[in-house]
């Protein structure tokens, strides 16, 4: 049995307290290395936009014996021209990774962005060659784009890859 089919495993809405877990995760500079902000006001910036979203229902929260293990959030467009489809931001505690949380996420997560805020279509943006990847392409997500040298890190350059799917 996988942990997303154990008894103990559940998805909730997000919630404020949420930021605390989201916090944790993403002290660690290997996570932090898949996220577009670096340490310090820009991190600390970036995690409060994250949980902000939980305020229209837009994130998700996967629990283990009721502690929270992963993060799955939309990001909604404020504006009508494009509020057809958005971009999502999910993180899973390492201790998790691999036993089936992001893709239990991501399958809710776009089942919720088609039913709850009727979006046709859902983005990600990649930093490096993240092991999402090959989850998503598996989900029905497609390339859009990969732009060589988007981000740079302690002096390295690495790729930001655009990936959506239809919903």
């Amino acid at each position: 049995m996988t942990l997303t089919e154990s008894s103990d495993f559940d998805i909730r809405y997000t919630t404020e307290e949420d930021i605390e877990s989201l916090r944790a995760w993403m002290a660690s500079p290997e996570m932090l290395h898949w996220y577009p902000p670096s340490p310090g006001d820009e991190l600390e910036n970036f995690i409060r936009i994250w949980i902000g979203f939980s305020r229209y229902g837009a994130s998700l929260t996967a629990l283990y014996k009721d502690q929270p293990i992963g993060l799955f959030t939309l990001y909604l467009m404020p504006y009508k021209k494009v509020a057809h489809h958005c971009i999502f931001q999910m993180i899973i505690d390492s201790k998790h990774q691999r036993q089936g949380v992001g893709r239990s996420l991501v399958r809710n997560g776009m089942h919720h962005a088609k039913q709850q805020f009727r979006l046709e279509m859902l983005q990600a943006e990649i930093i490096d060659h993240s092991p999402i990847v090959p989850l998503l392409k598996s989900m029905g997500f497609e390339l859009v784009t990969v732009q060589e040298g988007y981000v740079k890190e302690e002096g390295n350059y690495f790729p930001r890859i655009l990936m959506e799917a239809s919903l």
